[in-house]
């Protein structure tokens, strides 16, 4: 219905606010309380019965011996809830809606059969369909805080999906745990051991009707240019020069999709691929041995960016628990100024014509 709408620079008359408190009557008796409350709360009193006289005294004091009790809080308004009418900007489906980062003490079990209790930043987020003005945000963190006490697996995570799919009435959904996983490393030659932490994240993925178990793990090595160790070299011996290789701390970022019906593939199981393909591994204990045998290790696995990529794919296709998956390397140069890249993907989960524009800048050792 087209409503003329006249230059507001004018005075209206007495017979103009009449016809326009009618219409606004008229609107508010059929209206959800809802969209009465987003357009203006003080429409609510041209309603009958709602009048008011003046705005009331409101008092200052925050009420501790209020109680909201059942009644009450079926009187509170709405809005993410609210009517299709409420909706802003275009109807169309949202991929992914949710929360971010917050954190609980969670326990994971290890190879070993030990427990460790970690800090633990989650994301949960659904889907929401075009006709749905939005979703419950706290309904995400109780469907987790369920399974919170448990040992988290795989397992324990389907299980809160699950959760999340019926409390938020959602069709897909997406859960992702992150935290740091020690291991005691043994250094090179001095018999000292001290902790790696190793960046790890679960996600677990309902798209279309197929769940996807993703483990994520960041690992932090040496890399030494192959090119720069052979110019060193033949600086030595033809003119009896004295000359470094460059290296530089690296990090890959290793992606893998776990089968479902294969067995555990453990935390430390993929710790160990990746120092399987690349062994210079940054050390946690060092003393003068270890720091010649780590330079000596360097010396023995020069790798090229690409070369990282493909060493990493080589142990990551031995392994028949793991499906796709996605190597990202970034050898951050200590010769240029800019880091040498590298992106290897099997399989179609992890394939993808367009990055995010930050991606290699987080692959930093965070220490």
């Amino acid at each position: 219905m087209n409503i003329p709408t006249r230059d507001l620079s004018e005075a209206p008359d007495r017979q103009a606010a009449e016809a326009a408190l009618a219409l606004l009557r008229h609107w508010a008796k059929t209206a959800d309380p809802t969209e009465i409350a987003q357009l203006d709360p003080a429409v609510a009193r041209l309603l009958p019965g709602r009048e008011v006289g003046n705005y009331p005294e409101l008092s200052r004091d925050y009420p501790q011996d209020f109680v909201s009790d059942e009644a009450y809080r079926a009187t509170l308004p709405d809005l993410q809830n609210g009517p299709a009418s409420l909706i802003r900007g275009a109807k169309e489906q949202i991929q992914h809606v949710g929360i971010s980062n917050f954190r609980l003490p969670i326990r994971f079990h290890t190879r070993n059969d030990g427990d460790l209790t970690l800090e633990t930043s989650i994301t949960g987020s659904v889907s929401l369909e075009a006709d749905k003005k939005g979703i419950n945000m706290s309904r995400i963190m109780r469907s987790f805080y369920k399974h919170a006490e448990k040992t988290f697996s795989f397992e324990v995570m389907e299980a809160a999906l699950s959760d999340y799919l019926t409390d938020l009435e959602s069709m897909d959904a997406r859960l992702q745990m992150r935290f740091s996983f020690p291991v005691r490393i043994e250094s090179l030659r001095s018999g000292l051991s001290g902790y790696q932490y190793y960046d790890f994240a679960l996600e677990l993925v309902q798209s279309e009707g197929q769940r996807h178990k993703v483990m994520h793990l960041d690992y932090v090595y040496s890399s030494t240019c192959p090119c720069s160790l052979e110019l060193s070299e033949h600086a030595r011996q033809a003119r009896g020069q004295l000359a470094t290789p460059h290296s530089q701390r690296s990090v890959a970022r290793i992606s893998v999709s776990v089968d479902p019906d294969g067995d555990c593939l453990w935390f430390e199981d993929l710790i160990e691929h990746c120092r399987g393909a690349v062994p210079t591994e940054t050390q946690v204990m060092v003393k003068r041995e270890d720091e010649q045998a780590f330079a000596e290790l360097n010396a023995a696995n020069p790798i090229f960016v690409e070369d990282a990529a493909r060493l990493f794919c080589e142990a990551l296709q031995k392994d028949a628990r793991i499906r796709d998956f996605r190597v990202v390397a970034s050898h951050q140069e200590s010769l240029h100024s800019h880091d040498a890249i590298s992106i290897l993907t099997q399989g179609p989960l992890f394939a993808s014509k367009s990055l995010d524009p930050r991606l290699f800048s987080t692959l930093i050792h965070q220490g």
